[in-house]
């Protein structure tokens, strides 16, 4: 059967929820997505010119069309992720993990141990997790370990096997971290209002144990036993001390999943947080690469399903940034302020770091990765129609018009290349003209890469505003390159950004790694610059000192340098040393002129 072609495949799209699939002409599935209007959302695609370039590859490929209609647009979010997974398509983005998560089994037993496992076993035991870390869980167990004593073998407790006295307690009996119901010393019973008393806590909820103990406490004090009183309260005291460390938030926020999102050109990095009674009992952040600029709110919301799958999630209530569609079931809040706008916060406080991490791990690992990251972003932050991986900075140097210099800095992948830096001597023009000496160094620097056939650089920054870039604008018209290069200026006073015939300077972020290479370029030029300059005034003066001796000229004064190394030197030198440089008349001259 012939393919229909697309704009047949459009015309009859419904005007329903759903989720679509492309498909390329081998019958690859290319990308899954889903909308609230399936023919809205497909058309789009065929109708406006995309920016990002996978983007338009991606639809030139589509040969057919396929769609599944569902009643509502949450259905089509729970399909979209499922079926993503399961075709992993070349398009989508992957929210896959392979690691295998701990969770705190109870296990179903008759006297229930309690122990971390990565697997679940269908034998009626109780699972609390999966848990972000082992070392979360171990402090929790900890946590329960130092205040109810609980058996940790594995015999069969069976009430016929206790009564026949098969089992003898072990060393954890006598060191007290057990009450040995092997021997029938603790009944089932009050073991398992211990084990009640340790699920609420392993959900974040300690007012029932702190509730139990205290009485216990003050019955005891009662009793005049105070030794076991004591013991009591250090069980309290452990509790309380745990309690305020894992309280983050108001103890009402019950029951509740935390989600925000971070992201850059390449990544976006959503992060979970779950809460119970103001405590966070776990935390997880997710990387994800993106692959079509896919935008945050769409991102969000694929992990959020993702992830309340993935952790088992049970909560009624979400805390999100901004509004994202949701299963109907699930309470969406945006908090503006108070505990819940601070909850929220710190979840992206915690993408935020993660980010940061990720990056640190990268330039270790990964160098390259870390660098086409740089190069995109500043490819979109500076309007740039390719990356600038060869970006080459000029700076004046002059103080007062004296010995003017310009410098010329390199850096290739966003790194300084130091051995193609170049000082410039300004040749052309007389006294303090930033300008002209600007034009000059310009038109110098590519007329000899022209001539001798070397690459260009992508980007060319000018330290200056715009009547420095306009000179250097010249040099590239008279050279014939102007639109074969890129080219900015950056101003001192407030960091803006200066593009060729735009009388608007961009301000870019503070925080943005693309300033922070912009304000290196030219902070690198300009030392380069100050450093020949300081050099070249400095021999300048040395020089005229030694000239105006009387009979000493700029070749003699050059042969003392060359010998003496420094004027400090010739001035402490002996008559008979000077004379072997520039013979006795001179040297005697010399001599009496320092002493």
């Amino acid at each position: 059967m012939p393919q229909v072609p697309i704009e047949i495949q459009l015309s009859t799209l419904p005007d329903s929820p759903g989720v679509y699939q492309f498909y390329d002409a081998d019958d690859r599935i290319l990308y899954v997505g889903k909308a609230k209007n399936l023919k809205k959302r497909v058309t789009s695609y065929f109708n406006k010119n995309h920016e990002y370039g996978k983007t338009r590859v991606m639809v030139k490929k589509i040969d057919r069309i396929k769609h599944i209609v569902v009643p509502t647009e949450s259905d089509a979010l729970l399909l979209e992720n499922n079926l993503i997974k399961k075709y992993r398509p070349r398009y989508n983005v992957l929210l896959k993990d392979d690691k295998s998560y701990p969770w705190i089994c109870i296990k179903n037993e008759r006297f229930p141990r309690i122990f971390p496992t990565r697997k679940l076993i269908k034998d009626g035991s109780e699972y609390y997790g999966p848990y972000t870390s082992m070392k979360t869980v171990r402090t929790l167990l900890d946590l329960v370990r130092s205040v109810y004593p609980l058996r940790t073998c594995n015999y069969d407790l069976s009430v016929e096997k206790v009564a026949a006295g098969k089992f003898k307690s072990c060393l954890e009996y006598h060191l007290g971290n057990c009450k040995a119901p092997c021997e029938g010393r603790q009944e089932a019973e009050e073991y398992h209002q211990q084990i009640d008393d340790i699920r609420e806590i392993i959900k974040g909820n300690f007012k029932s144990s702190l509730q139990y103990f205290k009485r216990q406490m003050k019955g005891l004090a009662k009793e005049m036993k105070f030794e076991e009183a004591q013991r009591i309260k250090d069980k309290i005291d452990i509790l309380e001390n745990y309690q305020v460390k894992s309280t983050i938030v108001n103890p009402k926020i019950n029951n509740v999943d935390v989600f925000s999102i971070i992201s850059d050109e390449a990544f976006a990095y959503v992060n979970f947080l779950q809460l119970s009674h103001g405590s966070i009992i776990r935390s997880h952040t997710m990387e994800i690469k993106k692959k079509l600029a896919e935008l945050d709110k769409d991102l969000l919301q694929l992990a959020i399903v993702e992830i309340r799958q993935r952790f088992h999630s049970q909560s009624k209530e979400l805390y999100l940034p901004f509004p994202v569609t949701v299963e109907p079931h699930l309470k969406v809040t945006i908090p503006r302020l108070g505990d819940k706008k601070k909850i929220v916060e710190l979840s992206e406080r915690n993408a935020r770091f993660f980010r940061q991490e990720r990056f640190k791990q990268i330039k270790i690992i990964d160098p390259d990765r870390h660098t086409k990251r740089i190069m995109a972003q500043m490819k979109i932050d500076l309007r740039l129609s390719e990356e600038p991986r060869h970006i080459e900075c000029f700076d004046n140097s002059n103080i007062q018009g004296s010995n003017p210099v310009a410098a010329c800095v390199v850096f290739r992948d966003g790194k300084p290349s130091k051995k193609e830096y170049r000082h410039f001597n300004i040749k052309t023009v007389e006294g303090p003209d930033d300008f002209a000496s600007m034009e000059e160094v310009v038109f110098r620097r590519y007329r000899r890469l022209l001539e001798e056939g070397e690459s260009l650089p992508q980007l060319i920054v000018i330290d200056g505003g715009k009547g420095q870039l306009s000179s250097a604008l010249k040099s590239l018209d008279i050279l014939g390159i102007r639109g074969k290069i890129a080219i900015i200026g950056i101003a001192k006073r407030l960091e803006e950004i200066y593009f060729p015939e735009d009388p608007i300077p961009l301000y870019l972020d503070k925080k943005s790694e693309s300033l922070k290479i912009i304000q290196q370029l030219r902070n690198e030029a300009h030392r380069f610059g100050i450093t020949f300059h300081r050099n070249k005034r400095s021999k300048a003066a040395i020089n005229s000192e030694l000239e105006q001796i009387e009979g000493i000229g700029k070749k003699t004064a050059q042969d003392l340098l060359k010998s003496f190394k420094s004027v400090k030197r010739i001035k402490e030198a002996s008559i008979e040393n000077l004379a072997e440089t520039v013979g006795l008349a001179k040297a005697k001259k010399i001599y009496e002129t320092f002493h």
